[in-house]
């Protein structure tokens, strides 16, 4: 009878872990989305944002249109980026194009004291400062989600209910260094 009683305890053991440690995976990987979710929101507002930007400029610079193709090509990239790795692509083109839309508008003092140029850099940075603090609750929820699934004993009740990791988005090679380095704008 004693002998019931301990494979039963070992049954309830083990069936509690499991429905503990699938919860746990089953909440880590809804934040990833959720976090996923306000990447996407932002990066749409962005979006939204660089046409009325990119037609203040306009005005004052009209010559600079290889500036505002590359603009325009790099926020249509954007809109129809799928997945991380495509949208952390699309994201590090958008951003060396608005970082040479910056420079361009450096260069016209009449610009830089436009009243709706202002309002809309300041919504672009706001908008840049929140997509940044939405990547990195995001790459702490994709940490946090692989860790769980890669570390033993997690990653067997991982495995029997097929959970997968998922991609850091991180910014590429070329993308640090346009961070890094300021645009070089001639006329």
């Amino acid at each position: 009878m004693t002998v019931v009683w301990i494979i039963v305890a070992i049954v309830v053991i083990v069936a509690l872990f499991v429905w503990a440690t699938f919860n746990g995976l089953v909440t880590l990987k809804n934040r990833v989305d959720e976090a996923w979710s306000d990447i996407t929101v932002q990066l749409k507002r962005r979006a939204d944002l660089i046409p009325n930007l990119v037609n203040s400029v306009k005005g004052y610079a009209a010559h600079e249109s290889g500036v505002f193709e590359a603009v325009t090509a790099a926020r249509a990239n954007m809109v129809g980026a799928k997945g991380v790795k495509e949208t952390a692509a699309a994201e590090n083109q958008l951003s060396g194009a608005l970082k040479s839309l910056f420079a361009v508008a450096e260069a016209y003092p009449d610009l830089k004291a436009n009243q709706n140029f202002l309002q809309l850099q300041g919504e672009l940075v706001d908008t840049e400062d929140k997509i940044q603090a939405s990547r990195r609750f995001y790459n702490g929820g994709v940490r946090d989600l692989n860790t769980k699934i890669q570390s033993f004993p997690s990653n067997v009740v991982a495995g029997m209910f097929h959970f997968e990791g998922r991609e850091f988005f991180e910014l590429d090679d070329a993308a640090q260094a346009a961070v890094q380095n300021p645009v070089d704008v001639k006329f």
